[in-house]
């Protein structure tokens, strides 16, 4: 009885490390089709690059069109956001140092232009999903 009891939790811990070993091989396979995303603006010397695993995908597949929100709606949003996305950077004990990373220097009195808005837009709407977060209080789009 003990050698079965043996068996069963060796063959269990196999199976489930096997199963954990494909999930990274599938995690790895995505890392290495999933594109940067930049977000730059070459006239103002500005740019961002984005390497969080699905945003690619979701900006391409789940964003609304750049037309759809004006410059200004995108400028206000971002600005909420980035001040909240900085507030979380500056207070590691607080939040995932993993998530929050870096500042984003981002100002609300230069204009970026509508795609550096846009796509930062829909980072934040990514993010909040992804790591299922508020950043403020509106409602997260997309998905």
């Amino acid at each position: 009885m003990r050698n079965l009891l043996v068996a069963f939790v060796f063959g269990s811990l196999l199976i489930v490390s096997c199963g954990t070993q494909n999930k990274v091989s599938a995690s790895a396979d995505a890392l290495e089709e999933e594109q940067p995303v930049t977000i730059a603006n070459d006239s103002l010397e500005y740019e961002i690059t984005i390497l969080d695993i699905g945003f690619n995908r979701y900006l391409n597949t789940i964003a609304l069109p750049m037309s759809f929100y004006s410059n200004d709606y995108l400028r206000t949003r971002n600005n909420v956001y980035v001040i909240e996305w900085n507030n979380r950077v500056r207070n590691p004990s607080r939040f995932d140092y993993n998530i929050y990373e870096n500042i984003i220097d981002y100002q609300s009195h230069i204009d970026y232009g509508l795609e550096v808005n846009y796509k930062l837009f829909w980072y934040f709407q990514f993010a909040q999903r992804k790591y299922n977060m508020r950043l403020g209080s509106f409602r997260v789009r997309g998905g």
